[in-house]
């Protein structure tokens, strides 16, 4: 009955705001906006998700269903699910909106994003899967100092959530601003309730359903976007980048790197982020454990292989068919030919323009799911990493029982989600691609070194891992703190201290050096001991003996 009452109020609030905007749509924002059929699928969506809440809630009794649906996601589920953890709103909004202002450099973000998997495949989903039970961290302890490594784990993951969950936030208040015309922060706290009533109440279970129907939706809506571009040329992509060159006013620069990424060091280092930090992604690495074995997992990344390959090469149809059929209609610009809403929105305009208000209400409710399952799932990483790595194995020692761990869990949530809140109004004007593209720096200088390290090299540490990981974590984050997009676009500075956006090709190698050098100079006894239990480590990583809930004949 108490589920059910949080679940309503939260509709209410959404049909509150979402009734007064269309009553008083901002008209100078967007000439799209406020139409009913959008409103109508819009909240049908929301209603949806809040019964799947409901539905996940009366069967997450334990730890295990509310941070791991119980291991019983099959694979194609999970594949899916995962597929729509990582499809976020940077990649529907923000990387269409960078292709349809830079064209190849924006393209390069879809690029990045999907060469990060086979090092997840190979490397990573199996002996992460044999080796954890909730979080990353079960990993990168198992044979050392579970407060430190913990402690280190934890605030990397804390630190990516948060930087991700940005992006998310950014991008559904756009959202919700451009379709109905609510004020910027009363969007983002519209989703910040969602978020918080999703992951507090249905676990990792209703978290996973709506990344599926999500995944879905937005595999059919971004088909359909690239088809319905294609159409206006002939279904001639020599036509299609043709056209999209003669209208832009980057003319052939679109089809050349370096409108955005001006120099071969930011290239470099965003390249270096998308691939390595895809592999350190605490909601992502969350998912393995969801799955019922080592084989589970590794079909699980070769499914969302597949639909996340197949979504991003439809990034540059919609890309260039935006440039097309949007920046040439006065519809969707203002008296200064700048697109309403700003970049982050122009799959909307586009959604409009191929399909009318109808199509405009489906897109929406798409771009929608994809932010609401992203920022559950960010939520409910951060909310583990809090509960089950601070609370229950650093301060608790593991003495603590499900009740109290999910708990804590739900007050997390509620703190990350009010974070998330106040994060996303300050950082308004940022596109949410980039954003994405710092959080995922942050995870391949802090999490996937050690990670990584912790499963492969029989030499490591607690005294290297914590040092270089403290190292990789602490650079990453000042130097994008004093970077062009915090320091300059967010804090109004004249000047970034730091000149690159992604100091990734600095804090990688940092982090790997200050593991490697504090490791091998680590002479203790204790440091020996962690050596020697690698062997044991390394065959149940490959094996998949004694692991939680798999069973051998």
């Amino acid at each position: 009955m108490k589920i059910a009452l949080i679940c309503l109020f939260t509709l209410l609030v959404c049909l509150f705001a979402v009734s007064s905007a269309i009553a008083q749509p901002i008209v100078e924002l967007s000439r799209t906006g406020g139409s009913w059929e959008a409103a109508v699928i819009f909240l049908v969506f929301v209603f949806i998700t809040l019964v799947i809440v409901y539905m996940s809630a009366k069967r997450t009794r334990t730890a295990k269903d509310f941070y791991a649906s119980g291991g019983g996601i099959s694979a194609m589920q999970n594949g899916l699910a995962i597929a729509g953890d990582y499809m976020s709103a940077a990649s529907f909004l923000g990387i269409t909106g960078l292709i349809y202002l830079y064209g190849y450099d924006g393209f390069i973000f879809s690029v990045g994003f999907l060469v990060g998997w086979p090092i997840i495949l190979f490397l990573i989903a199996e002996q992460l899967r044999n080796l954890g039970k909730y979080t990353f961290a079960d990993v990168a302890s198992y044979r050392l100092r579970q407060k430190p490594i913990r402690t280190l784990a934890a605030c990397g993951s804390l630190s990516v959530v948060l930087f991700y969950l940005i992006a998310q936030m950014v991008g559904g208040g756009k959202l919700i601003q451009i379709l109905f015309g609510v004020p910027y922060s009363a969007a983002v706290i519209i989703i910040g309730i969602l978020m918080i009533v999703y992951v507090s109440f249905g676990g990792m279970l209703a978290t996973t359903w709506v990344q599926i129907i999500k995944a879905i939706m937005l595999l059919f809506g971004a088909t359909f976007l690239a088809v319905a571009s294609l159409y206006v040329v002939g279904f001639s992509y020599e036509f299609l980048s043709m056209r999209a060159v003669e209208i832009h006013r980057f003319r052939w620069g679109i089809m050349v790197p370096g409108k955005m990424l001006a120099d071969p060091i930011s290239a470099i280092s965003l390249g270096l982020a998308l691939i390595f930090g895809a592999a350190g992604l605490p909601h992502i690495l969350m998912r393995f454990f969801t799955v019922s074995n080592a084989k589970e997992a590794r079909k699980s990344v070769f499914y969302a292989t597949g639909f996340i390959g197949y979504f991003y090469i439809l990034t540059f149809t919609i890309g260039f068919g935006a440039i097309i059929l949007v920046s040439t209609n006065p519809n969707y610009l203002d008296a200064m030919g700048r697109l309403l809403g700003g970049e982050n929105i122009v799959a909307l305009h586009l959604a409009h323009a191929v399909g009318g208000d109808f199509f405009l209400g489906f897109i929406s409710a798409v771009a929608f799911a994809t932010i609401l399952a992203v920022v559950s799932a960010l939520t409910l990483a951060g909310a583990s990493a809090v509960s089950h790595d601070l609370y229950g194995s650093i301060l608790r020692k593991g003495k603590v029982s499900d009740s109290e761990l999910m708990k804590i869990s739900r007050r997390a949530a509620l703190g990350i989600g009010i974070l998330a809140i106040l994060l996303g109004i300050a950082f308004e004007h940022q596109n949410i691609a980039i954003m994405v593209g710092v959080a995922f720096s942050i995870a391949a200088s802090a999490n996937f070194p050690v990670l990584f390290l912790s499963m492969f090299w029989s030499k490591l540490t607690t005294r290297g891992a914590v040092i270089g990981g403290g190292l990789g974590l602490v650079s990453v984050l000042l130097l994008i703190l004093t970077g062009p997009i915090v320091w300059r676009d967010t804090f109004g500075f004249a000047e970034a201290l730091f000149p690159y956006a992604f100091p990734a090709i600095f804090t990688i190698p940092l982090a790997f050096i200050g593991i490697w050098f504090f490791s091998i100079t680590d002479k203790s006894e204790e440091g020996q001991k962690e050596r020697e239990a690698y062997k044991a480590q390394f065959v149940r990583s490959q094996t998949g003996i004694e692991s939680e809930g798999i069973k051998y004949i």
